[in-house]
């Protein structure tokens, strides 16, 4: 779900690691990682080893289809391990300060069945209220931080290991500011077909980790592998289903 060009490398001798550990287990996988298509389809493949997806569609569309495997850890600043948050980002240049000050403004988004990009921000800002007025669905979160730094919107909410990559990364991450956070919620998680070797993936994915060079772990900044229940995830309310977009 983190994958970047600058990472490539890295992500992929992850994977060598997992497949190593796999191969010990008698678990076959696909040499070559796959990337980009339609993640519906890799979700749901009868075939699929390994995949990361997203807290809303495992909630929403995957749950009962395929197995949770475990989560992995980034440790993100304020939340327990295996959980993550996102940020409210609008441009450096902006005066306004909080939250409430954005209901009339363009609130950029991912897509509607994103946890961090839309679900997460859905429950604070409609705490706070209100609910966006105007949107911009980019499709990426990278690209919803774009479109507020170009002023084609004014606000997003980018999941914080997404956003610790454009920090690194992206020369526009100095035109936006920070200006609040979601609430820690259960994090992206590893998922395999509805019949596949959970125990063997938990255990290759956590050995990989623990093998994984300074650098690389550094640079994907996976710390751990933790198993969280599935009532966890199952547990956020989602969006209502007219919810403007």
């Amino acid at each position: 779900m983190y994958w970047r060009p600058e990472l490539a490398d890295a992500h992929y001798r992850y994977w060598v690691l997992i497949r190593a550990e796999l191969s010990k287990a008698g678990v076959d996988s696909p040499a070559d990682l796959t990337t980009g298509g339609d993640d519906a389809n890799a979700w749901l493949h009868p075939d699929l080893v390994l995949s990361q997806t997203c807290g809303m569609p495992y909630r929403t569309e995957l749950h009962g289809k395929v197995s949770l495997v475990g989560t992995p850890d980034y440790g993100i600043e304020g939340c327990a391990p295996g959980f993550g948050r996102s940020v409210f980002v609008t441009r450096s240049t902006d005066p306004r300060s909080a939250l409430v000050d954005f209901a009339s403004a363009v609130f950029a988004y991912n897509a509607t069945h994103s946890e961090s990009g839309f679900a997460s921000p859905y429950r604070s800002v409609t705490r706070a209220g209100f609910w966006f007025e105007r949107f911009v669905p980019t499709g990426q979160h990278l690209e919803s931080a774009r479109a507020v730094a170009e002023q084609r919107a004014d606000i997003a909410s980018i999941d914080a290991v997404t956003w610790r990559l454009v920090q690194a990364f992206e020369p526009f991450a100095s035109d936006l500011r920070v200006i609040g956070q979601t609430d820690p919620v259960p994090w992206l998680p590893y998922i395999t077909r509805l019949d596949g070797p959970v125990d063997e993936l938990f255990t290759a994915v956590e050995n990989a980790i623990d093998h994984l060079e300074s650098d690389d772990r550094s640079a994907l900044g996976i710390t751990a592998v933790l198993r969280i229940p599935v009532a966890d995830y199952l547990a956020l309310d989602n969006p209502p289903a007219d919810t403007p977009s």
